[in-house]
């Protein structure tokens, strides 16, 4: 069973933390639910802006951010079917309730100055795209129904990226994994084969990845940085 049940958060670097806060509020109808020091990193803000309950797109914000390059192609695609290096975020695209919200949210967008494509129909979502601060590539999309994997998965393509049929079946239906509470232990990290985190000073993601399970559950505060009187 998927386990892996939506989107929690989605996390965006920024150099302009209030002209971001700014754009998915005024832009989008966000609501601004976070904005407090980012738990264990150092001089570095984290700013939740909510999607419903359980989602939310989240930005990191810190003074070396704006000194690290914004390079349309490399760290940045610039618009929804351009390139930027693998890993990094592409687009993002929020999900609407119908067609009739689309159309609502290009009208508030259009509004406010913003210029959007579409709609764009295809098949299995129907999709609008505008920028948003720092050159990110946004869209929002409606589905009226679940993806059909027999009509959405073309045989072509899953040839020219190497996947036998085999390999195929097990994408489509993963193999079920029977949980053992959490009692796995930590890999050896020098033995295994990742993937890895990384952009840590040497060292410090071998001796974080060492620290045990239940010193790391209490390791930053947890308490909200407001206190409201009882």
């Amino acid at each position: 069973m998927n386990k892996v049940e939506g989107l929690h958060h989605l996390g965006i670097c920024t150099a302009d933390m209030k002209a971001q806060i700014e754009f998915f509020t005024d832009k989008l109808g966000m609501e601004l639910q976070a904005l407090y020091w980012m738990h264990g990193v150092e001089d570095t803000w984290h700013g939740f802006l909510r999607l419903n309950d359980e989602s939310s797109v989240a930005f990191v914000c810190n003074p070396k951010i704006q000194n690290i390059p914004r390079v349309l192609g490399e760290s940045h695609a610039g618009n929804p079917g351009a390139n930027c290096a693998g890993g990094a975020m592409q687009h993002v695209a929020f999900k609407v309730k119908n067609h009739e919200e689309l159309l609502a949210m290009r009208d508030r967008l259009r509004s406010k100055g913003g210029p959007v494509m579409g709609p764009l129909e295809h098949g299995m979502c129907c999709s609008i795209y505008f920028a948003g601060p720092e050159d990110l590539s946004l869209e929002l999309s409606y589905s009226l129904e679940p993806i059909d994997q027999n009509l959405w998965i073309d045989p072509e393509v899953v040839a020219l990226a190497g996947i036998s049929e085999d390999e195929l079946q097990c994408f489509k239906k993963p193999a079920a994994y029977q949980d053992q509470g959490g009692a796995v232990p930590q890999p050896d990290i020098a033995g295994t084969p990742g993937p890895h985190m990384s952009n840590y000073p040497d060292g410090v993601y071998e001796k974080v990845m060492q620290i045990p399970d239940e010193m790391m559950f209490n390791s930053v505060p947890s308490d909200p940085p407001v206190k409201v009187p009882h």
